[in-house]
């Protein structure tokens, strides 16, 4: 509770509510089922979260149903590479379609340490929404 917001987080259940408001009483704006995916937590209120989601869209989560492991989803138009190393001549490991989540790891000059299940390598952040600052 003592955390400064806003923050990242990422959803640590399989099926997690929004509310349009923070009690269970408000009604559900939208589930998510995407474990891992990463949101924005811009407020706090007794045991509930107001988070924004890669989207934009912005409700009330239970902070239960949410972990502090950062995460990120692939963002922006084509292919984004992930490559063995933090440099854009370093060969391409895998390529990842927009709405690919996974584990983030740091960042540094641009590029972030980025794992979908037993893949990891380095994507550009400009291609990552759940990097930098909040």
């Amino acid at each position: 509770q003592n955390t400064d917001t806003p923050y990242w987080a990422t959803i640590d259940v399989t099926e997690a509510n929004m509310r349009v408001g923070p009690s269970a009483e408000y009604r559900i704006a939208w589930v998510y089922k995407r474990k891992g995916l990463p949101v924005k937590v811009l407020r706090m209120r007794e045991g509930w979260r107001l988070v924004e989601d890669p989207a934009g869209d912005k409700g009330w989560v239970a902070a239960r149903l949410l972990s502090r492991t950062r995460g990120g989803i692939v963002t922006g138009e084509g292919l984004a590479e992930m490559r063995e190393e933090q440099r854009a001549g370093a060969s391409v490991k895998w390529k990842l379609e927009p709405g690919v989540v996974g584990e983030l790891g740091s960042c540094a000059e641009n590029w972030c340490e980025f794992s979908v299940g037993k893949r990891s390598g380095f994507v550009e952040q400009t291609r990552l929404w759940g990097a930098g600052e909040p």
